[in-house]
């Protein structure tokens, strides 16, 4: 059985793992990746593995980093099962008909402008047509059961806590009458956080792929993010500047309507409003009311209060262009959420390009910000940024708020790690930096007497 890694290997983006065996071979996650123009270039084609021969896709969840180059790989000819928890298939379907609309409007503005130049116009990586028959393929994974998706190989799906029907993943793979467990770890969320169950570990694996996305640090407890935010925000209310929140559509949007949503009902905050300025976010938060039975039990007691259903009044979703636009000429203090979290796509680049300049802005970032994205500019303090080739000078206040991540912090990995630490499990860490993975490494190492495996893109073990 051998394991090439196709992607998130010494980075974040781009997940996808190919496992082989004698009677067969599945991909685990094909997602795109994400940063500068030359790194966005790698989207343009699906792993290198014969689609004609694959027998399954296995999606860990939804996000445009594990799902997004579904449509490519249709492209090169898959036609066999993706499989994945029913949420995630709802989630998935919605974030790739989003990415194909991003996608069209991208090439449409790139070709008018090869045209006027005198170049050939550029195909995209796919069509609808793909998109459509990737989301067709999608079958449901139930969680905690074994499940066969291909002839000697089945999976047991645990809770991940990284967003509403992620998981990770208990591979295993029967070969030669030898049985061998590979765990796939998926993104892991932190313990204790709104919403989703908190995330769940096997006890036993014979290799484990773990995630390292936040493998150097942990975060800021919750409750000091929360009240960061909560002074923030009654700044703002004083200087009646705008509010800015760069959010994944999926996960990070749910938790903030929610702390918003105690806040206003503690008194915490003076009531404001706030705008839900993405059409994903605002079916995805839909998606989220209709599994009620992937809620943690807090979020199942608050939802049956009703509680938050009095300040519905000052929540607005502004699904269309002309309603997003409107949010620009608006006066005094609101919040605008809208994508994407890494301000490399969306409206949130616009209604950056209009508020950056004005000191009274504060910006909120939520999540992680990956090399050579605008998030990642601004989080490193630049002075100036380029959008829509236009340079905007950086007067906001800029606010990295990191306790609100819906990734694991080093002592949370650690403490999903320990579970199946007493098997000793080959450890191989993916989807980190390696300032981010190395250190997890030498901690694992030093504590558990195991020295994980640090791949790079392209790279194949034996397992």
């Amino acid at each position: 059985m051998k394991l090439t890694l196709f992607g998130a290997a010494g980075d974040v983006t781009g997940t996808a793992y190919y496992i082989e065996s004698q009677t067969a071979s599945v991909l685990v996650d094909c997602g795109i990746f994400q940063g500068n123009k030359s790194i966005e270039l790698k989207n343009r084609k699906a792993p290198p593995v014969n689609y004609r021969n694959l027998d399954a896709i296995l999606l860990t969840h939804a996000h445009l980093d594990h799902c997004g180059r579904l449509p490519v790989v249709i492209k090169a000819g898959y036609s066999g099962p993706i499989y994945a928890t029913p949420a995630t298939i709802e989630i998935a379907s919605l974030v790739l008909r989003d990415a194909f609309k991003i996608q069209t409007s991208d090439f449409e503005k790139m070709n008018r402008m090869l045209l006027r130049n005198g170049k050939i116009p550029v195909e995209p990586p796919y069509q609808q047509e793909d998109m459509e028959r990737a989301i067709q393929l999608m079958q449901p994974l139930p969680y905690h059961q074994d499940f066969m998706v291909a002839p000697g190989i089945t999976v047991n799906v645990d809770e991940a806590g990284h967003i509403l029907g992620s998981g990770s993943l208990l591979v295993r793979v029967v070969e030669a009458e030898r049985s061998r467990s590979v765990l796939f770890s998926g993104d892991i969320g932190p313990y204790g956080m709104p919403i989703v169950r908190d995330p769940e570990s096997f006890s036993e694996a014979d290799v484990v792929i773990m995630e390292s996305t936040y493998g150097d640090r942990d975060h800021k407890p919750l409750q000091e993010t929360l009240d960061e935010t909560s002074n923030i925000i009654k700044e703002s209310v004083k200087s009646q500047g705008k509010i800015l929140v760069p959010s994944f559509a999926i996960g990070r949007t749910q938790d903030m309507l929610y702390y918003l949503g105690h806040a206003f009902l503690r008194g915490e905050i003076p009531l404001f409003p706030v705008y839900i300025d993405s059409p994903m976010a605002i079916e995805a938060t839909k998606i989220y009311m209709r599994h009620p039975e992937l809620f943690d039990e807090e979020m199942k007691e608050f939802s049956k209060t009703g509680e938050l259903l009095k300040y519905e009044n000052f929540i607005h979703p502004t699904p269309s262009p002309e309603e997003s636009r409107k949010l620009n000429d608006l006066k005094g203090c609101c919040m605008i959420i809208a994508g994407s979290g890494m301000c490399n796509a969306g409206r949130i680049r616009h209604h950056l390009r209009h508020n950056l300049w004005n000191p009274t802005t504060s910006v909120l970032i939520i999540g992680y910000q990956a090399e050579g994205t605008l998030g990642r500019q601004l989080v490193d303090g630049a002075k100036w940024v380029r959008i829509f080739g236009e340079r905007i000078i950086v007067r906001a206040q800029i606010h990295k708020l990191g306790g609100f991540s819906a990734h694991a912090g080093q002592s949370d990995l650690l403490r999903w790690f320990n579970h199946l630490a007493p098997c000793r499990p080959r450890v191989i860490l993916t989807h980190g930096e390696d300032r981010a993975r190395i250190p997890l490494a030498k901690i694992i190492e030093y504590d558990y007497g195991i020295k994980p495996w640090l791949p790079q893109y392209g790279e194949s073990t034996e397992l």
